[in-house]
Parts: C-alpha cells; structure tokens; sequence
C-alpha cells in the first residue's frame, strides 16, 4: 500500500500534478534583445517590446529555442517539429500587452518521462505531459508604498519552459524527489539554473484526493511555490482541507490557491479559469516554428551524460549501490569530484569519503563544491594514506580536520605532526606486553571467559600509542598474547 491519508470515512489517496516554470538560462528574453540578469535596478532590463509600446513587433531566440529543444530531449520527450505560439489574454498590471505570448494546443515538446530515485533506493516513472515556450510578465510590488502598488519589467518577456507533468505522483516525498531530480537535469542540461530562491524555477502544484480505484476529483491549483520544503507542507495542508469538505458532505470546487508560509495554509486566490477563458489564438505577428530533422540531431549530439546514465555507470564501474550512485550523480559537480578522487582507488572507499566527511564539511562551512574546502587531488591522497596503512581511520579523520582548517596536502601534515600510523609489529607487541604487565587481574579474568574484556586491551594499546597502532594488528597480536 502506498501513501494514504486516513480521514474519519477511510483512507484517501492523493493525486499530484506539477507545473514548473524554469527560467531559460540565456542572455536575454524570448521575443526583445533586453538583457536577463537577476537583480537588476527596477525598470533597467525593458526594451520597448517589453513595454508593449505600439507597433513593437516579437521576434523569437533561436538560443531559446536550442534550449527548449535541449530540455525535450534531455527528458526523453517527443519534440514537435512544428509548434505555435499563441496569444493568452488576461489582464494585470504587469503584462503591459494584455496578454502572454505562450504556446496552447501545439507546444514545442511532447511527451516524456521522469524517473525518480526514491530514498530507499526503489525508482519511480512519472509522465511528462509537455514542455512549452512562454514569456514571463513583470513583477507587481506591493511593499514599496502604503498607497500604491509599483511595477517592475525587469522579468517582462524573459523565456520560461513550462513543463507540465501527469497526475502520476501520489505522496509529497514524490513531488519533491520530482521537482529534485528535473532540477537536476535542467542544470546538467544547463538549460535552468534551478534557483528557486531567485524565482528562476517557480512551481505550481495540482492536488485533489480520491478513495481507492476511483476516477480522479476536482482539483486545486497551488501557485508559485519556490522551496521544496514549502511543497511538502503545501500538499499536506491542502490535502487534508479537501478530505474534511468531501468528509463534511461538501464539493471541492476548482480554484487557483495560495501557500501562505507564515501560516502554514492555502488560501483561495482566484476560481480557475478554463482555457476558454483566455481567448487563445495564435499570435499573428509570429509565424509556426517549423524545426528540421537535421537541426534536432544536432543539438542531440550535445547533450551530456544526464543523470540517469551517470548513475548506471557508476553503479557498474565503480560497484556503488543505487542510493550512493544516486547521491553522488545529483548534480555534476559532485559526481566529477567524485570521479577525481576515486581515479585509480577503491572507489567504495572514495564514495564513503565524499559522501560522508567532505559534504559534511562543505554543509558545515556553508561552502560550495566549486569552491571545496579540500581539492580532490589532496582527498585522494588521504584515501591512499589508507589503502596503503600510513593512516588508521581514526587518524585519517583527524588529518582531514586538519586539511580544512590548514589548506595542506596530507602527507605533509602525517610527516608534520608525527601521524604515521605504526604498522611495526615489534613496537606494537611491546606496547602490547606494557599493557598486560601493567593489568595482571585483567588478563586472569578474560583468560578465565570474560571475553568483554577484550574491547578494554584494544582500547589501553591504542592509549599507549597515542591512537597510531594498527588496528587490525593489535587486534590481531592481542587475541595471540593473551590466548
């Protein structure tokens, strides 16, 4: 059984479709030459076609275009050879045309697939319903004045994919291992940078509930939610609103909604419009995007390895189960990281490492991989420390400690502080003979069957040589000496 919501009438099923609005990662919008750098002065980034001045006309990126395409294929989707864009009408005060110049019934990208890692290793597939090309609108400020509203253009006209997923998710934890995991291929892809903080990967969130084998209810649109975490709560919150009407005896009606995270509750924005209601047709002033067999292939053969791939690989050259592959392919720095220290090493080891230690201190510092506080050419170094027994695990740790907080390569620091795990059987069997001589009584009880003991031995050599002894050869001279 998967995941359900128990309500006082049984169990509900929840039912989730995702509508991500990804900010296109190029130099300037969709249909002016205007520039597209966050955090611009108001009012700076506006050509005169994205002011709707009149007699203005839209001419189209090819760039944003190439990357639409890049994304289609990326999720292993149909891409349309001929596409249109059509007028949506609705009027706000920051869509100075009066309506959006977005694609309805032909959009650029068809159907594709998602495939989701799950945190206990199981995959899930999710559809892909289509990806289209839009223009963003501006930005409305309402915090400037206490009696008037401004209006930025800055976002006017920028290029946005929509990319509209099935009703194919059934749980918050699939909706966020969704929306990680496209941010994923759309930053290998390099197609959207994915910061939702900066609003350039915004989603929109369908949910509705249903008893089990029932055909689907009326939905709610939760708009613009730019965190995972306020996703999770999101869907929670308005999942349960909807059991308790059906439960009372009431009727979902459908609504666009809103996520107030200061409250930890939807809210009702607007009724939902149906397309009827923005008189779509297509934008005269734009003609049918019509693409090539040949210019398709084209930007096929330069596409990466995508994330998928990378994990399989993993998995088969470095032996990495599917959890650790998945971790360490999340995006492409980390996984190149990865692959530089575990060159021509155990490459468990090297994961174990990366995975565990090095993103540890990358979270503690507030640091990012491409700025590591210890390069892979200095962490590899560490890991033959410890293939060849220069190092203990525990000292291996201590010289790690070190390396971030000097920058040193950790040979230099093993010969510095005197680190050299002892690996000298003669040294360690003295330590060994210290130790029992100085604990007669301990030795009569172990040899008279308090094995518990042991752990007490190996811990008094390893005080005695300061923590450099070879574990596994004091263990292994111990269990002789005292036998």
């Amino acid at each position: 059984m998967g995941y359900v919501i128990q309500g006082e009438t049984g169990d509900w099923e929840l039912v989730i479709g995702l509508e991500v609005h990804a900010q296109v990662t190029s130099k300037s919008k969709l249909f002016s030459g205007a520039a597209t750098s966050f955090g611009a002065e108001p009012n700076t980034e506006v050509s005169l076609v994205d002011a709707a001045m009149p007699g203005m006309l839209p001419v189209i990126n090819e760039y944003c275009v190439e990357q639409a395409i890049r994304t289609g294929l990326g999720l292993k989707a149909q891409i349309n050879k001929t596409s249109v864009f059509a007028r949506k009408n609705y009027f706000y005060a920051d869509l100075p045309q009066g309506y959006q110049i977005s694609q309805y019934d032909q959009p650029i990208v068809g159907e594709g697939t998602i495939i989701l890692d799950m945190k206990d290793g199981s995959t899930r597939t999710i559809g892909i319903e289509r990806l289209h090309l839009e223009q963003d609108a501006g930005k409305s400020l309402h915090d400037q004045h206490p009696q008037k509203s401004f209006i930025d253009l800055n976002r006017a006209g920028t290029a946005l994919m929509e990319i509209v997923s099935k009703p194919d998710m059934r749980s918050p934890e699939e909706a966020a291992a969704y929306v990680t995991k496209l941010r994923s291929i759309l930053r290998y892809l390099g197609t959207c940078d994915g910061n939702m903080a900066e609003g350039s990967m915004r989603c929109d969130i369908n949910v509705s509930v249903r008893k089990a084998g029932e055909p689907y209810r009326t939905r709610a649109e939760i708009k613009n939610v730019n965190s995972i975490r306020f996703m999770f709560q999101a869907i929670e919150y308005e999942a349960r609103r909807q059991i308790d009407i059906y439960e009372e005896g009431g009727e979902v009606v459908q609504e666009t909604r809103l996520y107030d995270a200061t409250k930890g509750e939807t809210r009702s924005m607007r009724s939902k419009e149906n397309a009827h209601d923005y008189r779509y047709f297509p934008d005269p002033d734009l003609l049918p995007l019509v693409l090539s067999d040949e210019e398709i292939a084209s930007i096929k053969s330069t596409l990466p390895e995508l994330p998928d791939e990378k994990k399989e690989r993993f998995m088969r050259d470095y032996q990495l189960n599917a959890y650790d592959a998945g971790v360490l392919v999340a995006d492409q720095e980390s996984a190149h990281f990865f692959e530089s220290v575990a060159k021509g090493r155990d490459p468990k080891l090297a994961a174990n490492w990366v995975m565990g230690d090095f993103f540890g201190a990358l979270n503690r510092l507030g640091k990012e991989i491409s700025d590591p506080p210890v390069t892979a050419a200095n962490l590899g170094a560490l890991v033959d420390l410890i293939a060849d027994n220069t190092l203990s695990g525990r000292l291996a740790k201590e010289v790690f400690e070190l390396m971030v907080e000097t920058g040193k390569a950790p040979g230099d620091i093993v010969e510095e502080k005197g680190l050299r795990q002892v690996t000298d059987t003669g040294a360690i069997e003295a330590s060994i003979a210290e130790v029992l001589a100085a604990n007669p009584d301990k030795v009569a009880e172990y040899r008279s069957g308090k094995d518990k003991l042991f752990g007490f031995f190996v811990g008094q050599v390893m005080k005695a040589t300061a923590g450099k002894a070879n574990p596994a050869l004091v263990n292994e001279i111990l269990k002789k000496q005292l036998g």
